[in-house]
């Protein structure tokens, strides 16, 4: 679902960027069975400090940010997004 996301809206200065916390052997396995356009960048455990300092204080999986442009934090999500969330999304700007 993200990754239809980003397809259809990365021409509308949209950009989805996935960080992955885990060993690079587990997240090339992922990738290999649900490969996806969008960057993956490899955050391993500082990945939970990043994701902290976003505003996910429990830590908990997965957690999605809205940034604007200007570097805003617009929405926050933990949990599953749903494709009624992206759609709210996209207007956010």
């Amino acid at each position: 679902m993200l990754d239809a996301f980003f397809r259809e809206n990365s021409g509308k200065s949209w950009q989805v960027v996935g960080l992955a916390i885990d060993r690079h052997s587990a997240v090339r396995d992922f990738l290999a069975h649900t490969p996806v356009s969008y960057p993956v960048g490899l955050a391993s455990l500082g990945g939970s400090e990043l994701s902290k300092q976003l505003g996910n204080l429990t830590g908990g999986l997965p957690f999605s940010v809205v940034i604007g442009s200007a570097g805003e934090i617009l929405q926050r999500k933990i949990g599953r997004v749903s494709t009624a969330e992206l759609a709210q999304w996209r207007e956010l700007r």
